[in-house]
């Protein structure tokens, strides 16, 4: 998977649009339900004469918002901060939604009627690492807050419960208003000697990184000086066009150009309306659950990759242990004629026979530790073998079915934290946790099933399990990485569906970038699970050696399921 790319923060303009938007959909609306999703984020729900409708509320750092979602799934009622608001909005009513001038500050207004004071104010403070949010009562004191602002953190504001709620600091720089003369405008950009990206967001209020791409098209980091005539006419022209859009709230979802979404049209377009009622929450919404989510894969990669490398150090420095205790074996041999040696003077002292003692006793415990240390080195090797096909099944997983696939193996491959070992449980031995595996299955050009495991309990559940007579078993050479059978058992299969399951074998492992994968292929009924090893862990008698093509799976991968809804795996 490639790494996760940065997220455009909502800014002013992207904040207007999505409340230009809302205000008709849940104004008024009645609170019926507060939860909170995770540690950044709050979910209220609400019902009008329309029906029920969802805001989604975050204070994440990376990506503040405030937008309107379909209904989420049933999680964290019961966190502090939902508790609070359940109690605190319960009876009231959403009648007003408020941003004023051009800062990153919403104001939910919750009376028990239209018309009628407020008697709660939910506000959230969209400011990048600042940003929090607060539940106010009618006189606007904090009842509660996402996170406390002490003293050591801001010197400027600190606030907790119980106290006056205090806007956040005016932004620096003018307001942009219509009224402005270019000549102004073009005076005040260039006051000082700066490119043209730090003139706009240092000179103006509401102007981001995001807005000055969009305005500034390609010549962001450009000296203001530099500019030409023409290059501040399309910039005015830009500019002047960005405030008639906010000012008359004529928004516009755009994706892909400077940035990677615009709420405002650059240029004339006479496009239809899409019927979506809400098109710029919904799409701000796919947009940051799509980043958001690859980013928290990304970070559970991360995790999973430290655990299983800290694993595989350790199962090296045992097995590293285990062969030194090997290569000293020999040695007792040359202590026995030592000790031999040392009985054999005409007179031996008292020190010199407890020496040869001593001397035997070491030959003796090394020669009969080899009958353990060989059992020993094998498992971890065995062990340190498991952790490396787990690292390929984890750089390989492209969603979080699979990471969680990866996650089933841990309990057999990693310590217990309880300190009693490693190995696994008796639960995970009984395969009973997540239920019946379910491996990659798709159809070979013959019609045959093929089946891929993606961790070491689906590699066995096909490949022990689940075989039958006449299905064949491939694996990369000397390689981790996944069991693929061929269900020739439903079928003859063709020298392309070999081929085929050859390929998905070497592209499944971490040969995957050669060009050319020594494959084995294998009848089920000649695979054995080898006694007191990790799950998918086989021994094999025989079998035959294809030549595979990794980049010929990709591209079969690329191409829609062949196999029909009606079929059961």
């Amino acid at each position: 998977m490639a790494p996760s790319p940065p997220i455009q923060a909502m800014d002013v303009t992207s904040l207007r649009a999505v409340l230009a938007e809302m205000r008709p959909v849940v104004l008024p609306s009645r609170f019926e339900k507060a939860q909170q999703a995770d540690s950044h984020r709050l979910q209220l729900g609400l019902r009008s004469l329309q029906g029920s409708r969802w805001l989604e509320l975050s204070w994440l750092a990376e990506a503040p918002r405030l937008l309107l979602i379909d209904p989420p799934p049933r999680q964290g009622d019961g966190s502090t901060l939902a508790q609070q608001l359940q109690h605190g909005l319960r009876g009231l009513a959403l009648v007003s939604l408020e941003q004023q001038g051009w800062e990153r500050v919403v104001e939910l207004g919750f009376a028990r009627r239209p018309g009628e004071p407020l008697q709660r104010q939910l506000v959230l403070e969209a400011m990048g690492r600042h940003s929090n949010l607060f539940l106010l009562d009618g006189e606007r004191r904090v009842i509660a807050l996402a996170r406390q602002v002490r003293q050591d953190r801001s010197r400027l504001r600190p606030i907790g419960t119980g106290d006056a709620y205090v806007p956040p600091p005016p932004m620096a720089g003018e307001p942009p208003r219509l009224a402005e003369p270019f000549a102004s405008w073009q005076r005040r950009l260039t006051l000082l000697p700066q490119t043209l990206g730090e003139a706009l967001m240092g000179a103006y209020q509401g102007i981001g990184p995001a807005l000055a791409r969009q305005l500034a098209q390609e010549g962001l980091a450009r000296p203001v000086a530099s500019l030409q005539t023409e290059q501040w006419e399309r910039l005015w022209q830009r500019w002047r066009r960005w405030l008639e859009a906010v000012s008359e709230e004529r928004f516009q979802l755009g994706w892909g150009g400077p940035s990677d979404y615009r709420c405002w049209d650059p240029g004339p377009t006479d496009a239809p309306a899409p019927p979506d009622p809400w098109p710029i929450n919904r799409g701000l919404a796919g947009y940051y659950d799509e980043r958001l989510g690859r980013r928290a894969l990304e970070q559970r990669r991360t995790t999973l990759r430290q655990r299983l490398q800290h694993a595989a150090d350790r199962e090296r420095r045992n097995a590293d242990q285990q062969r030194a205790l090997l290569a000293a074996v020999p040695g007792s041999e040359g202590m026995q004629e030592q000790a031999d040696a040392l009985l054999s003077l005409p007179a031996p002292s008292r020190e010199q026979v407890e020496e040869a003692q001593r001397l035997y006793r070491k030959a003796r415990k090394l020669r009969r530790s080899l009958a353990a240390i060989t059992p020993r080195l094998e498992l971890h090797q065995q062990r340190l073998a498991a952790i490396e096909a787990s690292l390929t099944f984890l750089e390989q997983a492209e969603s979080a079915a699979q990471l969680t696939a990866v996650e089933e193996d841990l309990p057999a491959l990693l310590p217990a934290r309880d300190g009693q070992g490693s190995g696994p449980s008796r639960r995970t031995r009984r395969g009973s946790a997540g239920g019946a595996p379910t491996p990659l299955e798709l159809r070979s050009s013959g019609g045959l099933r093929l089946q891929v495991g993606r961790n070491h309990r689906q590699n066995e559940w096909i490949s022990l399990q689940q075989a039958r007579r006449g299905d064949l078993w491939f694996h990369a050479q000397e390689c981790p990485g996944s069991h693929v059978v061929l269900k020739g058992s439903e079928g003859s299969p063709t020298e392309e569906d070999l081929r085929e399951a050859a390929d998905l074998a070497a592209h499944f492992s971490r040969a995957r970038a050669n060009a050319r994968v020594p494959v084995v292929m294998v009848p089920t009924g000649d695979l054995q699970r080898i006694a007191g090893a990790g799950p998918g862990t086989v021994r094999h008698r025989g079998g035959e050696v294809l030549w595979a093509v990794p980049e010929r799976a990709s591209d079969r991968l690329a191409e829609p399921p062949r196999l029909p809804s009606s079929d059961q795996p």
